[in-house]
């Protein structure tokens, strides 16, 4: 956060962190449940710092995890209040930031071997509804024999392990996402990218791409800097040539869609969803572990139409999916929940909380740490109407969510 007088108010930090995410006044306004008058506002010092609940929101909106950076007084984080931790996580820590030195008495696993333990962990990720649980048995595991492995073998046997080791980095990414250690998301996504290039693979940089794109639009930075990426990464594939190619290239255009939708940018966002969907309807069947099709896509039209505040739009995209084709439990919860979110913007908790608990049905795990879902329940548990408040109470105790004040 640079030194600037500017910064010395609150108005003056919500609008340094509110451009630093690329957002609009207006977009901001609405993520927040207000007018971009009362952000401008806000921003100006005719409004003064709004209540707790109300300043966690904020910080959630623009990802600022210390919410002194917004008061400038004492340090309060607001993952403390947004995110829940799994009872394993340790465990994945540790494997991830342990590193395999002394190998002399170690045998490597074969790339072959490799490439199909990382294929079953993929099967467990998608498969089970309560995945980091399950996962969490395997990783470690997993890590440090991919680690070994490439410390060990050679050629082009070294590289098929690299590009393995690339999407164990992705698993372990997706088991820390949406839990409070931001660092530890940063390292497997540039770890991935770094294994991928190791191992001179673009279908594996793609793919390090598109999941470096969500670290980094979850974490509201980057903007420029993710599109560019995803462009780069797409003219390395043959997307005329090969359908594993063209399903990646599919799948970077949607990862530049979502982008410009969470910015605002709507007509940018539209136009490449077009070219990720036309990707989508020429494949034979969905990417393996991936998941990219063209029911994920149009899930997806969800997601931008959610980001770009258009509750109607997010709900009417909603009504046309199958999310049944989905081969993916926690795919389905979570573009579920997404459909949801598009009926809390239209204000319509009842509908809100019915896809939510039939979300949770699917996929407890994915609900539980779902970000959009916590804060809902939270303010639906005081702010809903006397059946809403219940099942929202329910819904709260079933993730972990501590009950409203």
């Amino acid at each position: 956060m640079p030194e600037d007088n500017t910064l010395a108010t609150f108005g003056g930090r919500v609008r340094f962190f509110r451009d630093r995410a690329g957002m609009s006044r207006a977009v901001f306004g609405d993520l927040c449940g207000r007018s971009g008058a009362w952000v401008k506002s806000i921003e100006n010092g005719g409004t003064g710092m709004p209540g707790l609940r109300m300043l966690i929101r904020m910080a959630d909106i623009l990802q600022v995890n210390d919410l002194a950076k917004f008061t400038g007084e004492n340090r309060l984080t607001s993952v403390t209040y947004a995110k829940r931790s799994h009872g394993q996580t340790s465990g994945i820590a540790q494997a991830l930031t342990s590193y395999p030195l002394a190998l002399a008495d170690r045998e490597p696993t074969s790339a072959d071997a490799l490439a199909a333990n990382v294929a079953q962990a993929w099967m467990v990720w998608h498969g089970s509804p309560n995945q980091r649980t399950a996962v969490a048995t395997i990783l470690p595991r997993l890590l440090e024999d991919a680690r070994t492995s490439v410390r060990l073998l050679e050629g082009n046997e070294r590289r098929r392990a690299l590009a393995s080791l690339a999407q164990v980095y992705h698993l372990t990414q997706l088991f820390l996402s949406f839990q409070p250690y931001p660092e530890l998301i940063l390292l497997t996504g540039d770890r991935a990218m770094q294994a991928a290039q190791d191992a001179d693979n673009p279908k594996a940089m793609a793919a390090a791409s598109w999941y470096l794109n969500h670290v980094w639009r979850d974490a509201g930075e980057q903007a420029e800097g993710r599109i560019d990426l995803a462009h780069q990464a797409g003219r390395l594939l043959r997307p005329d040539i090969n359908e594993e190619d063209r399903s990646l290239w599919g799948l970077l255009q949607l990862a530049m869609a979502l982008s410009y939708a969470k910015t605002g940018r709507r007509g940018d966002a539209e136009r490449h969803w077009d070219e990720s969907r036309r990707a989508a309807e020429s494949l034979t069947s969905p990417h393996p572990w991936l998941i990219f099709g063209t029911p994920v896509v149009d899930a997806y039209a969800v997601t931008m139409s959610a980001d770009l505040i258009l509750g109607h739009e997010a709900t009417r995209q909603g009504d046309r999916i199958d999310l049944s084709a989905v081969p993916s439990r926690t795919r389905r919860a979570f573009h579920i929940a997404e459909i949801a979110r598009g009926f809390y913007l239209k204000r319509e908790p009842v509908s809100t909380m019915h896809l939510l608990n039939k979300a949770y049905e699917i996929s407890p795990d994915t609900i539980s740490y779902n970000l959009f879902t916590r804060s809902a329940v939270s303010e639906l548990m005081t702010t809903g109407g006397a059946t809403v408040r219940d099942e929202a109470r329910n819904l709260a105790h079933k993730i972990n969510l501590a009950p409203a004040a």
